[in-house]
């Protein structure tokens, strides 16, 4: 189950009438993130299995995933935005406990991507989901 942020971006694609217009939101939403600091752009952070440059910087602090992220691609940047909305401030259980590809399938991505960020998506789920079970 998804928290309300990611219900409300939910509420948001169901706005858009075609794929373009979707695409545009979620470039949208990673042009909106903080930047990440380039210190954080190390190859411990680097998320391999994506056709892009991917970093994604995850915590646990106070009980709850935190992660950060960059792409030198903004379809990426995006997909990272969406997953920060998807996942930052749950528990681990609860991290590990949603299912990502039927989240993202609300938003209609699971059609539109490419094989090659596909892949990459899911090298990111990964990478939040290692992080939670790790903890």
């Amino acid at each position: 189950m998804a928290n309300a942020a990611f219900e409300e971006l939910v509420e948001d694609f169901e706005f858009l009438d075609d794929w373009e217009d979707r695409y545009r939101h979620v470039i949208d939403q990673g042009k909106a993130m903080e930047a990440l600091e380039e210190a954080l752009r190390v190859p411990a952070t680097k998320v391999d299995g994506c056709a892009s440059q991917v970093w994604l910087h995850a915590q646990v602090e106070d009980g709850k995933l935190h992660f950060d992220g960059a792409s030198d691609a903004m379809i990426v940047s995006g997909l990272i935005a969406v997953l920060r909305i998807l996942y930052n401030g749950l528990t681990p259980a609860e991290v590990l406990a949603v299912d990502a590809r039927a989240e993202m399938g609300r938003l209609g991505l699971n059609d539109h991507l490419s094989a090659q960020r596909s892949n990459g998506l899911r090298a990111m789920i990964e990478r939040v989901r290692e992080t939670a079970a790790a903890t």
